[in-house]
């Protein structure tokens, strides 16, 4: 049997909004002239990503490549998203190719978006292991404590790393907190007015500071029970309490849960523990882009096929950390032979990585003409 495909998450952002954030962003950050675009000029250029932050989640790929398609940039990515980038001190991740004005304009905005999404799916992801490691079935979730303007970017990432997003915003499911059952009078009537607004399409959470407080909420129609606050001896107590009476209730548990601690609150009777810690304070990944000349072979094999799919360097992919890339047009014969680990008749273009695909040596001859300088970081 064959093993199901992970979903492409970027499927679940409108096109539209991530046009509208890609440029929203650049507003921002260029809202009239740039003057330092005059120095580069438009000369085609190319950009490798590099990760140095060893064993980080990619996130975020779908608005670094919005924003350089909004300013005329394409983008090749090497690794997919959600995959674990590592353990090299400096991996490189994707490569970005257009005027170099242009590559500047979008950099920041899209590195911004990159290491805040990578360091929220990275925290995520480690969560998310620890909970089945301990063998708890329950959801880790983030909260609505998000960077105003950037709760898409880092909702988003709590997907990549596994983890629920819990809800949107106000209107995506009612939560009623201390202050809204004081300004109601109680938890019974605020629950009764909450829901004759949202009806049955809408969950109803209810904040609560005792096991008492739990069972009315429960009683009062709520769908989920928050135990805020309470330490884990007393919140696996309170939780097993309300589930007895209310098996088929919720229980999330929140406040004062940390990656330090969270193990001491996993129970078979707490459902979601909810964390503003995957967002707030969270360390970011460390993105940088890298320029170089786009260099092309000159000779003329390099002219007989302008199909990406010809492409040589597409074959190793993933595998090239050089800081001048080569691009090669040259057709790749489909059938396989042993792997080689060819000096293509040039002691300046080698390929000398370890997970090289297979190359007839009869391809490799023909590449005897290109003498191209490469500088490799070994």
């Amino acid at each position: 049997m064959s093993t199901p495909c992970r979903p492409s998450l970027e499927h679940s952002i409108p096109h539209h909004t991530l046009t509208r954030l890609a440029r929203e962003w650049l507003e921002e950050d260029t809202p009239n002239f740039d003057p330092a675009g005059v120095c580069v000029g438009s000369q085609e250029v190319e950009a490798m990503l590099q990760c140095k932050t060893p064993c980080s989640v990619l996130a975020g790929c779908p608005f670094f490549t919005a924003v350089f398609e909004e300013v005329g940039c394409i983008v090749e990515w090497l690794y997919q998203e959600g995959a674990e980038i590592g353990p090299d001190a400096v991996t490189v991740t994707a490569v970005v190719q257009g005027p170099a004005r242009s590559l500047l304009l979008g950099e920041r905005p899209a590195l911004n978006c990159l290491a805040r999404a990578s360091g929220i799916a990275t925290r995520c992801s480690q969560l998310q292991a620890m909970a089945r490691a301990a063998g708890w079935h329950g959801e880790v979730a983030g909260t609505r404590k998000t960077t105003p303007g950037f709760r898409l970017v880092e909702k988003y990432a709590m997907l990549v790393g596994g983890v629920s997003m819990h809800r949107q915003d106000l209107s995506g499911m009612v939560m009623l907190k201390d202050n809204h059952i004081w300004a109601s009078g109680s938890i019974t009537e605020a629950v009764k007015v909450a829901r004759s607004v949202c009806g049955f399409s809408s969950k109803l959470e209810v904040e609560c500071c005792s096991t008492d407080e739990g069972k009315e909420a429960a009683r009062a129609g709520a769908d989920i029970v928050m135990l805020d606050n309470f330490p884990p001896q007393e919140l696996h107590a309170s939780a097993c309490a309300v589930k007895e009476e209310f098996p088929n209730v919720l229980i999330e548990a929140s406040g004062g849960v940390t990656p330090e601690n969270i193990v001491l609150y996993f129970s078979p009777h707490v459902d979601i523990i909810s964390l503003g810690c995957l967002t707030q304070g969270c360390p970011v990944v460390d993105f940088s882009l890298k320029f170089s000349p786009l260099i092309r072979c000159s000779c003329s094999l390099c002219h007989t096929c302008s199909s990406s799919k010809g492409c040589l360097l597409k074959r190793w992919k993933g595998n090239w950390r050089g800081n001048l890339r080569l691009k090669f047009s040259l057709p790749v014969t489909p059938h396989l032979s042993a792997p080689v680990n060819p000096v293509l008749g040039c002691s300046d273009l080698l390929y000398s990585h370890h997970k090289q695909p297979p190359l007839q040596p009869e391809t490799a001859s023909t590449l005897t003409s290109s003498v191209i300088h490469s500088h490799f970081i070994q």
